[in-house]
């Protein structure tokens, strides 16, 4: 049975770790209606469109 012959420190186990939980930024894509930047396969927060139909009626 395979036994850590050495125990690890809390520097390289915390080392280890550290890529596991950066989170990644959202994408972001123009709105083919308004323009304005978006996160894909959403409606738009700004005119209300989703893949070039009103979903959301906005108030002007």
């Amino acid at each position: 049975m395979a036994v850590p012959k050495r125990r690890v420190s809390k520097a390289r186990r915390d080392k280890r770790r550290s890529n596991v939980w950066k989170l990644d930024v959202p994408s972001l894509e123009k709105c083919s209606q308004c323009g304005t930047y978006k996160r894909s396969h959403r409606v738009c927060p700004e005119c209300g469109y989703y893949n070039g139909r009103l979903v959301v009626k906005k108030d002007a």
